[in-house]
């Protein structure tokens, strides 16, 4: 429903840094002498440790395995160009789940999900920022009732933002806020609504549960509700985000990620092993600690920022 302009082509290629030197550069080093097979071996070890993950990885060793059999004398750049082609194509192959479109007058409802520590609360105040900066009215939903410091830290934010927040006490039932908080949203005439949830990840079945009922009651104020799943991954965790997002993506639909935390991470190969093996669009990438540091994710710049021969 939203469009915002690219932008941040410095940043996502900043929040690379980490990831770039660990790849580009290695990999300049490996083929800086005559390769052989145990070249390749290495290739893949390379591109395991930032997290392309073993059949990412092994498709991307393929690619070069045959290139260069077929022109043994492709140089550096050549050898990058082809990861960076492979990559875009990898990137091109999303199964997005469309948003829907609220009826007029009613607010846009984001539900955001994601486990506890991956940079939920801190991705909520950036999307409310961005918003914010487009124009829209923005209300919070401490939703996340299962922990007073999720309530603190959001309500810390709205009062950063001035936005405007609806908690409840901690143990109360989320689905009841997130119920108050859209209700809220049509009778003050906010534009958007950003719901955090309870990040547990113990019982599928109680999660699986627990989502329903609140998507169930938001439909119940906006019958379109939620009109966007967002997840949450922290960059820095590596395959582990792939286990999540699995999980996630068994119990309810999701639209797409937001990746936390990709500036304090050597790993940024987890985009593509994300879009390989799960096929889920990241949507947002934190490039920083600031609530500016939120970007919109261009697959095109991120393939040139993580495979370039540039260190800066």
């Amino acid at each position: 429903m939203f469009n915002f302009l690219k932008s941040g082509y410095q940043k996502i290629k900043g929040a690379l840094a980490k990831t770039r030197s660990a790849l580009s550069m290695r990999i300049k080093a490996l083929f800086g002498k005559p390769w052989n097979e145990e070249t390749f071996d290495q290739l893949e070890q390379i591109l395991f440790e930032a997290d392309l993950g073993t059949k990412c990885a092994t498709s991307f060793v393929d690619k070069v395995r045959v290139s260069l059999r077929t022109k043994p004398t492709n140089d550096i750049e050549e050898i990058l160009k082809i990861f960076h082609d492979y990559a875009l194509t990898i990137l091109a192959n999303s199964k997005k789940v469309e948003s829907k479109t609220p009826a007029e007058g009613e607010p846009y409802v984001i539900l955001i999900v994601g486990v506890n520590g991956s940079g939920k609360t801190t991705s909520i105040a950036k999307l409310a920022k961005h918003f914010q900066q487009n124009g829209k009215k923005v209300l919070l939903a401490a939703g996340d009732t299962f922990r007073a410091a999720a309530i603190e830290q959001l309500s810390t934010w709205a009062e950063r933002l001035e936005v405007e927040i609806v908690k409840s006490s901690p143990g109360s039932d989320p689905s009841s806020v997130a119920f108050d908080a859209v209700t809220a949203a049509k009778a003050r005439r906010a534009d958007v609504v950003l719901i955090d949830t309870a990040g547990r990840l113990q019982n599928k079945t109680d999660l699986m549960k627990e989502l329903e009922k609140i998507r169930r009651t938001l439909g119940k104020v906006v019958p379109t509700a939620p009109h966007e799943t967002l997840l949450v991954l922290d960059a820095t965790t590596g395959q582990n985000a792939i286990d999540q997002a699995t999980v996630f993506n068994e119990v309810t639909p999701l639209n797409g990620i937001v990746l936390a935390k990709l500036d304090g991470s050597a790993k940024g190969g987890i985009v593509l092993s994300i879009y390989q093996q799960l096929r889920i669009p990241v949507l947002w990438v934190g490039t920083g600690e600031k609530v500016d540091d939120l970007e919109s994710f261009d697959p095109k710049a991120y393939a040139d920022s993580l495979f370039s021969l540039e260190t800066q």
